[in-house]
């Protein structure tokens, strides 16, 4: 892998985990909104399986069984989903939002679950604010090299 593809692997994983972040917040920010259904982020690998991709992991074992794919590192936003949990009913029944019964539906947001999903999301975009710092520095001490 080079320093250019660590990079662009750095950057997009940020974009995603910043993202991520934004999500955890608006949950958290919606704690007691009634009738609110929290958002679950879905992240998925990225997986290089093109011509390149193949022809380098079969370069040093060549036609050798068991030979393990190449795939490119990184992670892709694939979408939001709502979690499927019901919030507490709530006897509210002049609250514009209460149904024929009186009841509105609590927020679904756990507060302890969606804080320990932002601190790892938090991590996460650390880590790779670590990356992009990290090929960087290998960046310009290769350019120090070459002079």
């Amino acid at each position: 892998m080079s320093i250019m593809e660590s990079m662009d692997i750095g950057v997009k994983s940020l974009a995603v985990h910043g993202k991520r972040i934004d999500l955890h917040a608006k949950n958290i920010a919606n704690l007691d909104t009634p009738n609110y259904v929290r958002k679950i982020p879905v992240l998925n690998a990225t997986e290089d399986l093109s011509f390149h991709g193949l022809m380098n992991a079969m370069k040093e074992d060549v036609f050798g069984v068991g030979t393990i794919p190449f795939y490119q590192g990184g992670v892709v936003w694939s979408g939001v989903v709502e979690d499927p949990t019901l919030g507490e009913k709530i006897y509210k029944p002049g609250h514009p939002d209460a149904d024929a019964n009186g009841y509105i539906r609590a927020s679904n947001v756990n507060p302890l679950v969606e804080m320990a999903d932002a601190q790892t999301s938090q991590r996460a975009y650390e880590a790779n604010l670590a990356v992009l710092t990290i090929s960087k520095s290998m960046a310009q001490k290769a350019i120090e090299i070459g002079r």
